[in-house]
């Protein structure tokens, strides 16, 4: 059995399909958060499957999740749909629920966030509800797994008897009208396509062209259709949407009058407006939310996160002196013994020095995250990426951005329009993302040691007022248009579970150190390997005379010009295409010293000012491979991403390069 879980954005959807089969997907206090399928097994049920779809609205084919969503439904044909509604905003959830009804597939609604609803003196008449809408209901709390094993029943009976939805007529006058006499001049059709009758006819009497593309229709019932539109707009004195979202929104309506007892308003609700007027204010909540950045940055790199990666490093750097001692006393071949000390141990030991920083920011963005805050700062940024042609709804993968570009460029499959997903894409790899990190924090702790919180600071924030800028550039050339309109619920604030917390924080780390036992172990070999042999494969005492050393010196006159003409810095930054942990891993091997005095080599290669203009030049260039393949993915184009790299890099180097040549004038 197969079962097809939808329903509204933010509803807890994710957390139900966790809690029906143990899987630890990613959830999150703000829409959007899934953005393509994903499958799991129920636990304790053989052979059968759940499917968590992306959060929708409703069935229309505006948005990629509204999309998958029917496509889903539509062509894969699952046993059964288990449809989760807010019970504590019913009104609005049951407006998708009255068009799953119409697909005739097995279903079941669960009425999730009873306990809320119940602890503000509010109730649902279960029985009353199942008998007026015409499908089972199931009240449960998917985060206190109240009514799990109940609702899994129930749909599982649903299906096997094939018990279809006992009512998908709710209208009435001249919308009824058009509904029934569409769907009997349709009816051929939609049996050969396989397609429900009503939701064809409600579809096509909205406007829906891949619904009339499907079904092959002639002119002549094309021409039948759009008169029979045409009568109930005259009749009823509005435009064919709206009166298909009046008679659901009627019917609904009905059943809230008779079935539901409103609940009064919440403590939490209260809360939430308190807080948002500051929070959410047109004049100080860009303010607060930079303040908060501010100090989740000086916590993390001069407080928390530092004093963590020191007892880190310490640990690394005892291991591999103790590693050194027994491959001295065993007699290991010389060459071996190099490749393990100073080109795995420093490699691979100077990225992982940084997992305390990476911890430490999660957590706090983390937080951020669950309390409901991040879906304010996408409400209160809306009119500032307005002057650069996107809308506030940009904001969530602009955000996940800082966590890693991959995610982000997924996420905007959110995006109702085609240019907004392309612009968003576009600017997401200057929202300096986690890889980057332990870049700036080797830099930051070894050239502004006294400043190290401002300079982390200034490099996020140069990122996204350059992308604020590119994003302006784009808006006149490349990606002309007006921004879809933005509607996005605010939920309540609530305080952060933390299981999701420690979830979130798990996901990033995982993926971190994944990459750095793989990618990073290997780059780090072949780096090894490169600067310890020359030409000949003879292997040399200074690696100015490596193969490394010949790459390096072929492409160190382009960064000339930002003061990063050494062979080994313009090494360090190719190979950071591949991901950008292994600049540091390049680094510490070619700089052949332990992690502690890792930073003090450094300042051979660099002067404070070479430092900065290496920053902002990691922090703007080509996102790693990863990304690269992504994006092409997302866009749809091999020249379009090839253009996007371009640009990147060459923006990069003219920014490194004015801050350098400027910076020498003035020191």
């Amino acid at each position: 059995m197969i079962f097809a879980l939808v329903g509204n954005q933010n509803c807890g959807k994710t957390t139900l399909f966790n809690q029906l089969t143990g899987s630890h997907q990613r959830v999150g206090n703000f829409p959007g958060v899934t953005v393509e399928q994903k499958i799991g097994n129920a636990i304790g049920k053989k052979d059968v499957s759940i499917v968590d779809l992306p959060g929708i609205y409703s069935l229309s084919p505006y948005t990629s999740e509204e999309i998958v969503t029917r496509d889903f439904l539509l062509r894969q044909k699952p046993d059964g749909i288990i449809n989760i509604v807010d019970a504590s905003n019913i009104e609005r959830n049951l407006y998708l629920t009255l068009q799953l009804i119409e697909l005739q597939i097995p279903m079941v609604l669960a009425l999730n966030m009873m306990d809320e609803v119940q602890a503000n003196n509010g109730s649902i008449e279960i029985e009353r509800m199942q008998k007026d809408i015409g499908i089972p209901v199931v009240p449960i709390s998917a985060t206190k797994k109240q009514g799990l094993s109940e609702l899994l029943e129930q749909a599982m009976e649903t299906a096997k008897t094939q018990r279809k939805p006992d009512r998908i007529d709710f209208c009435s006058g001249a919308v009824h009208r058009a509904i029934h006499g569409i769907a009997h001049l349709i009816e051929d059709h939609t049996q050969k396509q396989g397609i429900p009758r009503r939701f064809a006819a409600t579809k096509l009497i909205e406007g829906d062209e891949p619904m009339l593309a499907s079904l092959s229709l002639s002119n002549n019932e094309i021409d039948t259709i759009e008169h029979a539109v045409h009568e109930m707009e005259t009749e009823l004195g509005t435009d064919r949407e709206a009166a298909m979202a009046d008679m659901r929104y009627q019917f609904i309506e009905t059943i809230c009058k008779d079935c539901v007892v409103k609940a009064r308003e919440s403590r939490e609700y209260r809360r939430s407006v308190a807080l948002d007027s500051v929070l959410t204010h047109k004049i100080f909540g860009i303010p607060v939310f930079l303040g908060i950045m501010f100090a989740i940055f000086w916590l993390t790199f001069e407080w928390i996160g530092a004093w963590l990666s020191d007892l880190l490093v310490e640990g690394i750097e005892a291991l591999g002196k103790l590693a050194d001692s027994g491959f001295m006393a065993y007699g290991l071949n010389p060459a071996v013994h190099s490749l393990i000390t100073d080109g795995i141990f420093a490699g691979v030991g100077a990225v992982f020095s940084f997992v305390p920083f990476i911890i430490t920011l999660f957590f706090f963005l983390s937080l951020l995250e669950d309390s409901g805050y991040t879906a304010r700062v996408a409400y209160v940024m809306d009119k500032p990426l307005r002057k650069i042609g996107l809308s506030g709804r940009s904001f969530v993968p602009l955000l996940m951005g800082f966590g890693c570009s991959v995610p982000a460029m997924m996420a905007t499959r959110t995006l109702a329009s085609v240019r907004d997903r392309k612009l968003t894409i576009f600017l997401t790899p200057f929202m300096s993302c986690s890889a980057k990190l332990p870049v700036y924090a080797l830099f930051t702790a070894a050239f502004f040691e006294n400043h190290q919180a401002l300079v982390m600071f200034s490099l996020y924030l140069m990122g996204v007022v350059l992308g604020i800028l590119s994003g302006l550039i784009m808006k006149k050339t490349a990606f002309r248009g007006i921004p879809v309109a933005f509607v996005m619920e605010l939920p309540n604030y609530r305080f952060p579970s933390a299981k999701t917390v420690l979830l979130l924080i798990w996901h990033k780390v995982k993926g971190f150190v994944r990459r750095v036992f793989t990618l990073i172990f290997l780059a780090t070999v072949v780096i090894w390997f490169l600067q310890s042999f020359d030409m000949q494969f003879n292997l040399v005492d200074d690696s100015a005379e490596s193969i490394l050393a010949v790459v390096g010196r072929s492409v160190s006159a382009i960064f000339i010009p930002i003061g990063l003409g050494d062979w080994r810095v313009a090494t360090a930054l190719i190979t950071g295409f591949l991901a950008k942990e292994t600049v540091i891993s390049t680094l510490a091997v070619l700089a052949g010293t332990g992690l502690t005095d890792l930073g003090d080599t450094l300042q051979t290669f660099f002067t404070p000012l070479t430092a900065f203009s290496f920053l902002v030049f990691t922090l703007l260039y080509t996102p790693c491979v990863a990304a690269v393949a992504t994006m092409r993915r997302e866009l749809g184009s091999l020249k379009g991403t090839v253009l996007i790299v371009l640009y990147q890099t060459g923006f990069a180097w003219l920014v490194a390069f004015c801050i350098y040549q400027i910076g020498s004038l003035i020191l």
